[in-house]
């Protein structure tokens, strides 16, 4: 059984004064269609306990999640969503279409009445991807399975899923041969059968499928 994901972290920013903590985690970081969305969470130092089978969302069964996404934003103070396009993805790398992402998503906190600029950001990992993508960045640190351990970053981790998930099944409408209400826009094998027998569509990362082995073995 998985362990809940705690407030320690936060509370130990709070504890040096931090007004706000936002807790970042992204998704669709390695799929090779849709965006990249990056969850970003907002606690304040009168958060409640978080909710009770709130895990890291590659924790949750997609029943799970569904049940306790809503609960991530009556919890929280606010949450946000923001996304990169895979043209985005293509032109600048995708290192840098995780910071505008991110930064997208924390201008819609600020717009939601949220102190960024004071704020401590907690992002998952240990590569700092924001602090450049910021023109004024806040205090920003980093924490190896935040998602699993630090209640915020699992807050931002769901909300992300579900967010990206629900693009993928649209998009899966138009372009249903790529299978992406199942494969979520990763690369699974029939994806990559169908790519190599269709072609890309205007949703995929093209520059990744440029790959050299990627595509090998499936004509």
């Amino acid at each position: 059984m998985s362990v809940a994901p705690t407030l320690e972290v936060e509370k130990s920013f709070f504890d040096e004064g931090a007004p706000v903590v936002i807790g970042v985690d992204e998704v669709g970081r390695g799929a090779i269609a849709g965006v990249v969305a990056v969850g970003v969470c907002a606690i304040l130092p009168s958060v409640d306990a978080p909710p009770v089978h709130l895990r890291d969302s590659k924790l949750l069964s997609p029943a799970r999640r569904a049940e306790v996404e809503p609960l991530v934003h009556a919890w929280a103070a606010a949450v946000a969503v923001g996304e990169a396009e895979p043209a985005e993805i293509d032109a600048h790398g995708i290192i840098a279409a995780l910071g505008m992402a991110a930064r997208r998503g924390l201008i819609s906190l600020h717009e939601a009445g949220v102190d960024v600029a004071r704020a401590t950001v907690l992002l998952d990992g240990s590569h700092d991807w924001l602090t450049g993508a910021l023109s004024s960045p806040p205090r920003i640190v980093t924490r190896v399975k935040a998602d699993r351990d630090c209640a915020s970053v699992a807050g931002a981790s769901v909300v992300a899923k579900q967010h990206r998930d629900a693009l993928m099944v649209a998009d899966h409408e138009r372009w249903p041969v790529y299978g992406w209400s199942g494969n979520k826009g990763y690369g699974s094998p029939d994806h990559l059968a169908a790519v190599a027998a269709h072609g890309p569509s205007l949703r995929h990362r093209v520059t990744w499928l440029r790959e050299p082995t990627l595509l090998d073995g499936l004509d």
